[in-house]
């Protein structure tokens, strides 16, 4: 039977201010990427956030960004090399004191925004990332685009790196993501995006936004919980993968 690990977005509000739907996600993912206070969250968040976690058995993994809560952490910012080492090692020992509270081990981390972007074809900014992992916790895993500078940074840091493809974001032929402010980077259609996971996972295989072809291999696949419609993909998704045969299970509940 495939095994694939879903993940979210989640803990991204700020005080009184809820930006994705994470109560009804929580039941459906089994990996929660956890804002750690830069982007969005705060330390209540933070905490509550974890805690669901716990409560519905989803791994925790830290989410760090660039420190613009005004931007959601989609503006690029111009850092150098020690900046953003030591903003996510910030994030990480941050995220990681909830965890250890709750009695959860951290699992993961995956950048965020217009860091993880950046880091996709940035060798600077994707070895910065990369060795705040390796520096906080070696045994972390690392998520990151397939083929990306990303993912090569985390292979030669010695971390555990798994792939990531995403349900609800269209694709170049290169394999990178549509920019966010292309038309049709988002796909908003939950059965179409199942569509589209069902066939990555059983056939290695996605469309591009061009309708061409593009081979991809991934072990976790993203539902970003502000994406209009993220709960409606996410059962989607779900359901999808039950018709096919293939379970949703993160990496800390594999045999």
């Amino acid at each position: 039977m495939p095994v694939i690990d879903l993940n979210s977005d989640l803990g991204e509000g700020f005080g009184p201010f809820r930006v994705g739907a994470d109560e009804e996600l929580f039941p459906l993912i089994s990996s929660a990427n956890v804002a750690c206070g830069f982007h969005g969250g705060d330390p209540l968040m933070m905490e509550r956030t974890v805690s669901q976690a716990k409560a519905h058995g989803v791994a925790v993994g830290a989410h760090p960004g660039f420190p613009d809560r005004n931007g959601f952490g989609r503006r690029a910012m111009m850092l150098t090399a020690a900046e953003i080492h030591a903003d996510v090692l910030y994030q990480l020992g941050a995220l990681a004191g909830f965890c250890q509270v709750a009695d959860v081990p951290l699992q993961h981390v995956k950048a965020h925004g217009a860091l993880y972007n950046l880091a996709v074809g940035d060798e600077t900014v994707a070895t910065a990332i990369a060795q705040a992992v390796r520096d906080f916790n070696p045994a972390l895993r690392f998520f990151a685009l397939p083929g990306s500078a990303l993912e090569r940074a985390g292979q030669e840091a010695g971390l555990n790196v798994v792939r990531e493809a995403f349900a609800d974001r269209a694709y170049m032929a290169d394999g990178a993501l549509v920019p966010r402010s292309r038309s049709g980077a988002l796909i908003e259609d939950a059965e179409l995006a199942a569509a589209r996971m069902v066939r990555l996972v059983t056939d290695g295989v996605i469309d591009t936004i061009a309708g061409a072809e593009l081979r991809l291999e991934a072990e976790t696949i993203c539902i970003h919980s502000d994406t209009p419609g993220a709960v409606a993909i996410a059962e989607a998704v779900v359901r999808r993968f039950g018709e096919a045969g293939i379970a949703v299970r993160h990496f800390g509940d594999r045999a």
